[in-house]
């Protein structure tokens, strides 16, 4: 039945046959639906593809984010009933009552709340994400429970948290869900996760303690605690993190595990001394982050195809470079994830293992027993592997076992921190690697970073001014058939007009003539200019590119100029 109905994107024109067949695919390898699938490939808008859905079975589809729904009613259903099914009650008709979900047809889910509520149950359409929005909103109201009215109860009464409180605080910690301090770091963590942050930043000032949320990249300010509440804030986030709460002067790191809407988060911890106390940084690790298919990465047709052959070669070694979170793990996590098959054997080598994936043997460095990337190579290839991923090269002897494997007949996926791609085979050489072995083993270097796209709300097609053209070389012809957009600001993207970000890269094949210069010791401008004659597309010319289609911005463009390229 989902195929019948799905077909009638492929009549109306929405979606080609190959793309529905590509979503399909995808579904199949990570386990979801194929609708799933095409909100994931940016196929289809998920509002869209709801409302097509509910009307192909004959249900109501409600748009929860146009509506003002009463709190008698979205009561009658319990908040841990509410988030553990992902549904909100909207209406009562006739002692029915009507209940939003993602599946009406989900019938388990109809019975299982028809016992809950010891009532008829109508079931009408929505959408995962508005449910989930609609769900914090009311509820958190209706509870007056929401971060700001935390801080303000903490405010107002001048709770001084002194250390005998503080030993009760840190006791407390580990038992009772209901003190105030817990509840408060609960909030904080499932805020940042609803407004899609990729980390949280706890940070201790003279007279207050700041904390910011990044999201796509960009730091935002939340809120601002009372100083008094540091040590007690601490003290929770490092008993949930594991870290000794009474070691104040070294650095540590933790990591959490959490729940929040029914989604399994992984946080990793990081404590920092500084002269106002300890700063703290979380970094949300959620696994549906990897899951993006090799497709919904960002290339260009041309970059995708060549993506492809590099991944299915037998040996050799494929380096991803870029500054700290630039998508790098997501990208080489994406094509280990499109090699896991039940007759390759993958191992990886991380510090730390970020991700857990199933089917993929996966070591982490240890340091402190002298477990560190070259040892777990070694070790590595006696274990017969087809496929190799180091997490990072770091040193010398890194690079040459990395290198080693891949002459013996293995593919190795690795990362290096370069601005660019060209930059990448002299640095390898002035690490002390042999200029031969650079030149025999690097088959393609892709460089990478995030630019944010526009909101697909709040988007709307502009014409940049010429002062903002003029800061690229486009030709006529580009201009008057670019689609340039630009986000206007609503409540999808917190007023941002971006939501969400997109990879640019710039992919360096290798062939004999850049070969030979690696070989020759060349430098970096000399590999570049050769790579661009055969082709390769920088990385601002890529994110032009997408700022062309409607994708991202100039503007985000120009954040990547003055690296050189």
């Amino acid at each position: 039945m989902a195929r019948n109905w799905l077909d009638q994107f492929v009549k109306d024109g929405t979606v080609s046959r190959d793309q529905l067949n590509e979503a399909e695919d995808m579904a199949g390898s990570l386990g979801i639906t194929p609708e799933e699938a095409l909100v994931k490939l940016e196929y289809v808008d998920e509002g869209r593809l709801g409302q097509a859905k509910a009307k192909a079975f004959g249900f109501q589809f409600i748009d929860l984010g146009t509506i003002e729904l009463q709190h008698s009613i979205v009561e009658l259903i319990p908040e841990s009933v509410a988030r553990e099914n992902t549904c909100i009650a909207v209406d009562v008709d006739d002692e029915k009552l009507k209940v939003a979900v993602v599946d009406p047809m989900n019938f388990e889910l109809v019975e299982k709340l028809r016992f809950i509520l010891a009532r008829e149950v109508d079931m009408v359409m929505g959408q995962k994400e508005a449910i989930n929005a609609a769900i914090n909103r009311y509820y958190g109201q209706s509870e007056t429970e929401s971060v700001d009215s935390m801080l303000q109860e903490f405010t107002e009464t001048a709770i001084d948290f002194t250390e005998t409180e503080l030993q009760e605080a840190k006791a407390q910690a580990d038992d009772s869900e209901s003190s105030p301090i817990v509840r408060l770091v609960n909030l904080i963590i499932t805020e940042a996760v609803n407004m899609r942050a990729s980390d949280i930043h706890v940070e201790p000032f003279e007279d207050r303690v700041r904390i910011r949320y990044r999201i796509d990249g960009v730091l935002v300010e939340r809120d601002s605690p009372p100083r008094r509440l540091l040590a007690p804030l601490t003290s929770r986030l490092k008993v949930m993190g594991r870290i000794d709460i009474s070691e104040k002067r070294r650095p540590q790191d933790g990591r959490i595990k959490t729940r929040v809407n029914g989604k399994d988060f992984d946080l990793r911890v990081s404590v920092l001394p500084t002269n106002h106390g300890q700063a703290i940084v979380m970094r949300i690790l959620d696994r549906d982050n990897i899951k993006v298919g090799i497709r919904n990465l960002g290339f260009s047709e041309e970059n995708y195809r060549k993506f492809q052959n590099i991944i299915r070669r037998p040996n050799g070694i494929f380096l991803v470079t870029g500054p700290t979170g630039s998508g790098k793990t997501t990208t080489l996590y994406s094509a280990l994830g499109e090699l896991n098959r039940p007759d390759r054997k993958i191992i990886t080598a991380e510090d730390p293992v970020e991700y857990y994936l199933p089917g993929i043997n996966q070591c982490e460095v240890r340091h402190a027993i002298g477990l560190n990337f070259s040892r777990i190579i070694r070790a590595m290839l006696r274990q017969a592997p087809n496929v190799i991923l180091v997490g990072e090269i770091r040193d010398t002897e890194t690079a040459e076992m990395a290198i080693q494997a891949s002459l013996t007949g293995h593919l190795v996926f690795s990362t290096l921190h370069t601005n660019d791609a060209p930059g990448s085979i002299t640095r390898l050489i002035d690490m002390g690697v042999q200029p031969f072995l650079v030149a025999s083993s690097v088959m393609a270097v892709m460089a990478q970073r995030l630019a944010r796209s526009i909101c697909p709300k709040c988007g709307e097609s502009y014409k940049p001014n010429p002062d903002e053209l003029g800061l690229f070389e486009l030709t006529d012809d580009q201009i008057q058939t670019a689609k340039f957009r630009k986000g206007k600001g609503c409540s999808n993207c917190q007023q941002s007009g971006y939501r969400g970000r997109k990879a640019v890269f710039e992919l360096m094949m290798m062939n004999g003539t850049l070969r030979e210069m690696a070989f020759r010791s060349e430098p970096t401008q000399n590999i570049r200019r050769q790579a661009r004659l055969f082709g390769m597309k920088t990385l601002v010319e890529d994110a032009v590119d997408k700022a062309l289609m409607g994708i991202t911005t100039l503007a985000e463009a120009h954040k990547l100029q003055g690296g050189g390229h």
